[in-house]
């Protein structure tokens, strides 16, 4: 039997930084009479500052749900200081807010109090409407103590005091339940502090008493729909989310007219939604019409429109589209860069995507410095520790790893799962996602004992913060049903595979690509068992999924294709396996170029086929072409070069030139012991 190089599909969490954006539309308060005089770089340091006490807070906290909180918090901080113009505009709105509301109290507080508490307001200090909103509190009526409730809890917000925050919304909501307003930035807070039951309950409410008491169509009831949409996405309830955001969509289209920037936010939600469906053809003409709207809206330089450029791009990307992925993704980069200049942590994001793009290609120096590149601005502008600098990490480790070079990949994952724990907490889902990784490399060093520890503390962190029937959960399922699986423990990763098919069939649909990964996983299972009549109709499916949504000539319809023929190639079915090899080197020359790594393999399969039917010359050709390929291809050379080596060897001996044989055993043997040296045991 031939070392064949199967590409199975392996759920893995890899920080690619592919931006993604809902944004809530939200009706604004009337600021006409507030100006506020604080600059953004005296904002950007009163949030230093805030950063620097919750991260204070934080080391001297020994509570876990308190410590939990403060790790929200900083996350928040962080995302604010890379974008301090956005954050000063939010702080704006709130203030503004604020100041209104202490105008219908003029009575109670006076004019002189008003005017000292605008000013405050206006300099970026809220201490003295607090005050007088506490004074509210305590003697005014029902409905006052409630506005003043709510106007602690939004200031209390906007300085990133989530207990506070959360205590005063809740007790404007306990003061006045009826009121969608308050409901509906209570329940937002509780989505954001994770309580999701309380903030379904929350947003639902708000959204009945706005229908009940607007018109359907009013915008109000649109912002409700939207984040009780955002909620669903947010636990993996993509089912409960798509009705919420078409309606809010028809409702912003209806209100704001067809080609309102707004309205292209609301398009965009609604393409990502699809997007995390895997229904590209629907995402696709929602991506272009809000890509349209946002160029005659805010003209073709405007940092929105690189943001609608980056999510047709990403789009793209997903279906394997490359040629029409790049040229956006070094648009939305052109853009960013103009507009933003060449150190915002917004080019990082940028150059982040277009090298993912080019290492998915196999492009792997082209990759390389924009990785780097993206890590010196992220480590420059948010500092060493941020989680965005771990993202960078992630990412140029799993470049390393791609080219088989572990031994540089691993002191990346590392430094990176030790940020995120620091920065976000030890039970945060991106730890889960820095914990994955590092297993997976472990995985494929064989460091098979360090590997398990790592995924199964994964698997508890998102079952926790997830639920356990979120799409991620299903992902880290399928990452430790892959290392059970390389071990030879296919008892102890069915289950798992299982579990994971179920849960991506109830939360993606049972067409989604992700449902497809993990059959082809659970079919290789059933192959290397040798129970090849449990395997095929998986195999068969995966690959009828991929074709019906990626589209026939998509990389990973290649992979499927690779796996089904190899399972007939087993058990001998020689014609049925040749045109599906064929098929999945033509796919992959064309999608991914005729000198990826990818290609070799195809090549080594497919020669192999042709040994076993006799067919030595046609073999042999196929396999120089392959080792030629290997030679300048970078990529992990210990597996795939050894093997097709190997499988050179063989067929030479086979053809009585068995001293051609012997350096090229030789060679192979060289290069797993450059390996094994270059990745020992620990």
């Amino acid at each position: 039997m031939k070392n064949l190089k199967i590409v199975t599909l392996v759920g893995c969490f890899i920080a690619l930084a592919l931006t993604a954006w809902f944004i809530l539309y939200f009706s604004r308060a009337d600021i006409s009479e507030f100006h506020i005089k604080v600059s953004k770089k005296e904002f950007s340091i009163d949030l230093k500052t805030r950063e620097n006490n919750i991260k204070q807070a934080i080391a001297q906290e020994q509570d876990p749900e308190k410590k939990a909180v403060k790790q929200k918090e900083l996350e928040v901080a962080q995302k604010q200081l890379e974008n301090p113009e956005q954050a000063l505009k939010e702080y704006e709105e709130k203030a503004a807010a604020a100041y209104k509301a202490l105008e219908g109290f003029k009575e109670e507080i006076g004019k002189r109090s008003l005017a000292q508490a605008k000013e405050a307001l206006e300099k970026g200090d809220p201490s003295l409407a607090e005050k007088l909103f506490q004074e509210v509190l305590a003697k005014g009526s029902t409905t006052q103590k409630a506005e003043a409730a709510h106007q602690l809890g939004a200031l209390a917000e906007s300085r990133i005091d989530y207990v506070q925050a959360n205590k005063y919304y809740q007790q404007a909501v306990q003061l006045q339940p009826e009121n969608p307003l308050y409901l509906n930035d209570a329940g937002n807070l509780s989505r954001t502090l994770g309580h999701y039951p309380e903030s379904e309950k929350f947003l639902k409410r708000g959204l009945e008493l706005r229908e009940k008491s607007l018109n359907p169509e009013h915008p109000d009831v649109a912002q409700s729909l939207n984040n009780l949409a955002v909620l669903y996405k947010s636990q993996g309830k993509y089912q409960e989310a798509e009705p919420l955001h078409k309606r809010a969509l028809a409702i912003c289209e209806k209100t704001l007219g067809p080609e309102h920037p707004h309205l292209a936010t609301c398009l965009n939600n609604l393409a990502l939604l699809y997007k995390s469906q895997g229904k590209y053809q629907e995402a696709e003409p929602l991506c272009q019409r809000a890509l349209t709207i946002r160029e005659k809206a805010l003209g073709p330089e405007h940092p929105d429109v690189a943001q609608s450029i980056n999510s047709l791009a990403a789009l793209y990307d997903d279906q394997g589209k490359y040629g029409e992925a790049e040229p956006l993704y070094k648009r939305a980069l052109a853009i960013v860069e103009k507009s933003m200049g060449p150190e915002h942590p917004d080019v990082a994001t940028n150059l982040n995507n277009l090298a993912g793009l080019y290492r998915e290609q196999g492009k792997y120096k082209e990759a390389e410095p924009l990785y780097k590149r993206s890590l010196a601005i992220r480590e420059k502008v948010l500092g060493l520790e941020h989680p965005h600098v771990a993202a960078s990490l992630n990412n140029l480790a799993v470049l390393y790893e791609a080219q088989g070079k572990y031994g540089e990949a691993e002191p990346f994952y590392q430094r990176a799962l030790a940020i995120d724990e620091k920065a976000l907490g030890p039970e945060h889902p991106e730890v889960a996602g820095s914990l994955n990784n590092l297993a997976v490399l472990y995985r494929l060093q064989g460091k098979y004992q360090e590997a398990e520890p790592l995924h199964q503390r994964a698997l508890v962190i998102l079952e926790k913060a997830l639920g356990p029937e979120h799409p991620n959960v299903a992902s880290c399922l399928d990452n430790l049903a892959q290392l059970y699986y390389v071990q030879g423990k296919y008892q102890e990763a069915e289950p798992l595979y299982k579990r994971a098919l179920a849960i991506r069939e109830k939360a993606l649909g049972p067409d989604h690509p992700q449902v497809a990964n993990t059959l082809n996983n659970l079919a290789v299972l059933y192959k290397e068992q040798g129970k090849y009549q449990e395997a095929e109709p998986f195999f068969k499916r995966a690959l009828t999924i991929q074709e019906k949504v990626l589209g026939p000539e998509n990389p990973d319809v290649a992979q499927s294709l690779n796996n089904l023929a190899y399972l007939y190639f087993e058990q001998g079915k020689y014609q049925e396996a040749e045109p599906l090899f064929k098929r999945a080197l033509t796919i992959d020359e064309k999608s991914i170029g005729p000198n990826h790594h990818i290609v070799a393999i195809d090549l080594n399969n497919l020669a192999s086929l042709y040994f076993e039917q006799g067919k030595y010359r046609e073999a042999e050709l196929l396999y120089q072409r392959a080792l030629a390929l290997f030679e300048k291809a970078p990529g992990p050379e210990h597996s795939n070069e050894a093997a097709c080596l190997k499988n050179y060897a063989a067929l030479l001996k086979k053809m009585g030139r068995g001293a051609e044989a012997v350096p090229l055993e030789a060679r192979a043997q060289a290069i797993r012991a450059k390996h094994a040296q270059d990745n020992p045991p620990k």
